[in-house]
């Protein structure tokens, strides 16, 4: 299905290289329980290497929603859904230790620039960190709104110091980009017309294709045709 609006998003230099022709862009939210659910399939594209791939952090849940006994009861019934149809795990150790903790907020803005600082700084281990942030929070029950467990969590999966340093401090540089791909993001869901993450598309000649989100979680073995028609294998 193909988008072609009489106006192309507006590129800047930073986004030359992600709306290159070819290019498979993934927007996405760390806190997103939908884009967990696609982690395997999302892993297996990379894996692949067959197509340029580029994820976007849309900035989607940035903000400070408080966890109320409502909002988690919702959220959980959300996840139960996604865990029977993709397999995902969404722990009990999650559901006590994060939906059952009312002092804090739902808030994807550590977590988002955390997958900013490594985008920015170590961009091969981009896909790592965001699985590893959401494994941490759905698996392991942690806290991803606190910066602290983010920081323990990109150099759990091997992230230079400097790299932490730089997300800890809030560099600009970092806060640059988080805003940056945000933007980007928010421009491509307009063009396309989507509301949520994950938002899966394909750049084209003279315009954006928007790929049908259930490729990410039915008939997996088959994403590499969709994406490029061809077959391949990760």
């Amino acid at each position: 299905m193909s988008e072609n609006p009489s106006e192309e998003p507006v590129e800047t230099d930073e986004e030359v290289e992600i709306l290159a022709p070819g290019t498979v862009v993934l927007i996405v939210d760390p806190l997103c329980g939908w884009c967990w659910g696609a982690a395997p399939t999302i892993a297996r594209i990379a894996a692949a290497g067959v197509v340029p791939l580029r994820v976007l952090a849309s900035g989607l849940f940035i903000g400070g929603r408080p966890m109320t006994p409502d909002f988690a009861d919702y959220a959980w019934k959300n996840d139960c859904r996604i865990r029977d149809l993709t397999g995902q795990t969404f722990s009990d150790a999650y559901r006590q230790k994060v939906l059952g903790n009312f002092e804090t907020t739902f808030d994807s803005g550590p977590a988002t620039l955390a997958f900013a600082a490594v985008q920015l700084a170590e961009p091969a281990k981009a896909i790592a960190a965001l699985h590893g942030l959401q494994a941490a929070r759905w698996v392991e029950g942690r806290d991803v709104t606190s910066e602290a467990v983010c920081a323990d969590v990109l150099r759990e999966i091997g992230c230079d110091e400097e790299t932490v340093a730089a997300y800890l401090a809030e560099d600009d540089a970092v806060i640059d980009l988080l805003n940056q791909r945000a933007a980007l993001a928010s421009d491509l869901m307009a063009h396309v017309g989507a509301r949520g993450v994950p938002t899966l598309l394909r750049i084209v000649e003279g315009g954006v294709e928007k790929i049908d989100g259930r490729v990410l979680f039915e008939n997996v073995g088959d994403i590499l045709v969709h994406l490029t028609g061809t077959a391949g294998s990760a």
